[in-house]
């Protein structure tokens, strides 16, 4: 039986290794790492007096857990700009925080191993709630400084409009 509907002999699932991060409307240069999309759901017991000695479960209100966005030190400001819209240190008085638009609404797609898109996440109402402008540094380190953002939201859904892609066949010259 085929798992995939437009490509029959795919057999593995997709990797995690090809995405792209969006908000205003465009990608965000050199992001290496995205965490996980997770949402819990509380679990409400109740019991009526009357029932046996076993509670029911229904569910409670949901939480969208936190996502972390990584990548490698750059002169792009777009992460600072960002969590600058939340607390901007020394704007004085009265413009801290950008009221107006500190939230953002981003899309994070994934690509099979041929760059094409498979799937695609809508987070909603994002806001920096944490920012790293430089990791700890290390002169007896060999690695890439990374930046740190984690961002707070109320909520994410797949992008049905994104359909499997036929995938290229190739043959021999």
């Amino acid at each position: 039986m085929a798992q995939f509907s437009v490509n029959a002999e795919r057999f593995d699932p997709y990797k995690n290794y090809k995405f792209r991060v969006k908000w205003d409307g465009r990608f965000v240069a050199g992001v290496s790492k995205v965490g996980a999309l997770k949402r819990t759901t509380e679990v409400v017991e109740h019991r009526e007096g009357g029932d046996p000695s076993t509670v029911r479960k229904s569910p409670g209100q949901t939480k969208y857990e936190p996502i972390t966005l990584e990548r490698g030190v750059t002169h792009d400001p777009e992460f600072e700009q960002w969590a600058n819209k939340v607390w901007n240190f020394g704007a004085g008085l009265g413009v801290e925080v950008s009221l107006r638009d500190f939230r953002k609404d981003i899309t994070i797609e994934v690509y099979n191993e041929a760059g094409q898109l498979v799937i695609a996440y809508n987070v909603f109402r994002c806001w920096v709630s944490e920012f790293q402008a430089m990791p700890e540094l290390d002169a007896s380190a060999n690695a890439v400084a990374i930046q740190t953002l984690t961002l707070q939201n109320e909520g994410w859904e797949r992008d049905y409009e994104v359909s499997e892609p036929s995938e290229p066949t190739f043959t021999e010259p």
